[in-house]
């Protein structure tokens, strides 16, 4: 199976995972219509199949043309004021920021601009980096993820970028479970699971200081 072969299930098979994901999504916060939701680090792209939400977009920098509201500011330090809007938003952003410090202080911001959100990443504990597309590698020092990078499929798939590749390894700092409960203690934590394992959590909060039947992670 060649690149584009592979790319392309890639593809296809996330698209499924997401449009189950915000099927659930919107029966939990019952629906998308009529609440004002903040994508925290989201992108026009993502919300063509939901054209009657409204939804701002916040991110640092937008790689693509938005037609709806968007907010050009660090996820972890936003500078909106509290409740600003209905629903905080974010779709596998939290493992991409680097340390521990700087996703306490999203988690923060999430939980500070809405009484309700809806917070997806991917598992630290599922063999499978789907950002690097390749098994085990995430579980590794970073030393060794610096060397092994160049053969995953994602940076077969980029090209040769060493910057890129750097980049794309020091942000990347997946959750266990333990850790998303740290970071929203006031949640409904949620697995997605493949074949048994738990490939993302989801952690929700339909308003403040209330969450739904969350277990013990």
């Amino acid at each position: 199976m060649g690149q584009s072969a592979v790319n392309r299930v890639i593809v296809v098979a996330g698209r499924r995972f997401r449009a189950r994901r915000m099927a659930r999504f919107s029966r939990v916060l019952d629906g998308l219509n009529g609440k004002r939701i903040l994508d925290i680090g989201g992108s026009e792209r993502f919300w063509r199949e939901w054209p009657g939400a409204d939804v701002t977009l916040l991110n640092v920098h937008f790689i693509d043309v938005a037609q709806r509201p968007r907010i050009q500011a660090d996820a972890t330090n936003t500078g909106l004021c509290d409740d600003v809007y209905d629903i905080a938003f974010s779709n596998s952003v939290v493992e991409h920021l680097g340390s521990w410090e700087r996703q306490e202080a999203f988690a923060r911001e999430v939980s500070r601009v809405a009484p309700a959100y809806w917070v997806q990443t991917p598992a630290r504990g599922f063999p499978v980096d789907p950002h690097l597309m390749a098994a085990f590698v995430h579980w590794l020092p970073k030393r060794w993820q610096h060397r092994l990078v160049r053969f995953t499929p994602w940076a077969l798939l980029r090209g040769p970028d060493p910057e890129l590749r750097r980049r794309v390894v020091d942000e990347l700092r997946l959750l266990t479970a333990g850790e998303v409960r740290r970071l929203f203690p006031d949640a409904t934590i949620e697995r997605e699971r493949v074949l048994g394992l738990t490939k993302s959590y989801v952690a929700y909060r339909l308003e403040h200081g209330v969450g739904r039947g969350a277990y013990d992670a």
